[in-house]
């Protein structure tokens, strides 16, 4: 048995409502198909009553899947999402029932509910990254488009949906098409609009800049002889050439600065790149530069040259 945790959050107000609107619908729908079974003729009432159950629990198992991911969803969309599954209930209720001809998995009411879903669906889907767009950039112009766009696609699903719900009894002329025509265009008009708008003029996110994880500094950055320790910085951004060449920081505020890798030097202690190595013997003079005998070799990737070790005692 599984025990619910004490600080789990509970459902927001919008998500009760949807929550009880499922229980209500499935309720409703349930009782309906009941009265059905025992009021209506019964031809073909076995596969009516069969494929009643397999609507009402594929509607359960989609508020349960709805009320799960709630919390991670926007309120306005849940509430929306659980209202489009009742339409679906109540939609398939209606072309399982409705007088026809005998049903089954190839009958047309099938696959006109099949098509039903995914309008119903889509629609959601389309409102639902419409309006995340939207938000990157929100004017009056935007704000308007956005409302007119996401009714206009509202409406042309219900449109779209009647006649594949009651198109064996109500006939729908040229005209209703026309209709529906124009509505997809302006509808896919307004879609495109939002993403043309924040293309132009919707700021744009900044490039991160990558840095190391184990320091603050960019990938790069000089450090001491030991080739570990980054250098500090100064006041300009610039790193300290001076605490390069003597091990020191060039000021206290630099030693006592923390970082990623604690104070930088210690006033008065060991300067960084000069530890006694395990060999006691002196090290070996640095090599002098081609050309230029008696010099130490010249730079790299724009830094000072590293300076020779001092032989140790």
């Amino acid at each position: 048995m599984t025990v619910p945790e004490p600080n789990a959050p509970a459902p927001s107000g919008v998500v009760r409502v949807a929550i009880w609107t499922a229980i209500g619908a499935l309720i409703a729908a349930a009782i309906v198909c009941v009265l059905w079974v025992l009021l209506g003729p019964q031809n073909g009432i076995i596969g009516k009553a069969f494929l009643t159950i397999l609507l009402l629990a594929g509607f359960a198992g989609a508020a349960l899947l709805d009320t799960h991911l709630a919390p991670r969803r926007p309120a306005w969309f849940a509430l929306a999402s659980m209202i489009t599954w009742v339409a679906i209930l109540i939609l398939g209720a209606l072309l399982i029932w409705m007088p026809g001809i005998d049903y089954g998995w190839r009958h047309p009411r099938f696959v006109a509910f099949v098509l039903i879903v995914l309008i119903l669906e889509l629609a959601l889907l389309h409102v639902r990254l419409y309006l995340r767009a939207h938000q990157r950039y929100v004017t009056g112009f935007t704000r308007t488009v956005a409302v007119i766009t996401v009714a206009l696609v509202i409406v042309l699903a219900v449109m779209l949906v009647l006649p594949l719900a009651f198109g064996e009894y109500l006939i729908f002329s040229s005209t209703y098409w026309r209709w529906v025509v124009a509505l997809a265009i302006l509808a896919a008009l307004g879609t495109v609009l939002i993403p043309l708008l924040n293309a132009l003029f919707a700021p744009k996110k900044p490039k991160p800049v990558y840095t190391s994880p184990y320091q603050p500094y960019p990938v790069g950055w000089p450090t001491y002889a030991d080739g570990v320790t980054p250098l500090p910085v100064m006041l300009d951004g610039s790193p300290d050439w001076t605490a390069y060449y003597t091990g020191y920081p060039s000021t206290v505020s630099q030693a006592i600065a923390p970082t990623a890798w604690g104070p930088v030097a210690p006033p008065g202690g060991e300067p960084y790149g000069w530890a006694p190595s395990v060999d006691e013997s002196p090290a070996p003079e640095a090599p002098a530069a081609p050309g230029n005998p008696g010099t130490a070799p010249s730079g790299y990737e724009g830094y000072p040259p590293r300076p020779p070790l001092p032989p140790r005692p």
